[in-house]
């Protein structure tokens, strides 16, 4: 299998790519992001698509979902 990675958009991770390791990536699966440093604590959720033109990203989406992984 080969390394499959995928693109944030929005948010604080904007910009960020990373591999998605053994893990099948599923569309629509939504992360979340908890960043800590210097202030108040801010939560980020992010929804995995995938584009035939551009490859798995991760898109900033607003939801307030009781499961979602965290990074």
């Amino acid at each position: 299998m080969t390394e499959v990675s995928v693109r944030f958009f929005g948010g604080p991770l904007d910009g960020r790519i990373q591999s998605l390791g053994d893990v099948e990536p599923v569309s629509g699966h939504v992360m979340r992001h908890v960043h800590l440093h210097d202030g108040p604590k801010i939560e980020s959720h992010y929804r995995l698509g995938y584009a035939p033109e551009t490859g798995w990203e991760y898109r900033l989406c607003a939801l307030s979902a009781p499961e979602v992984d965290e990074v």
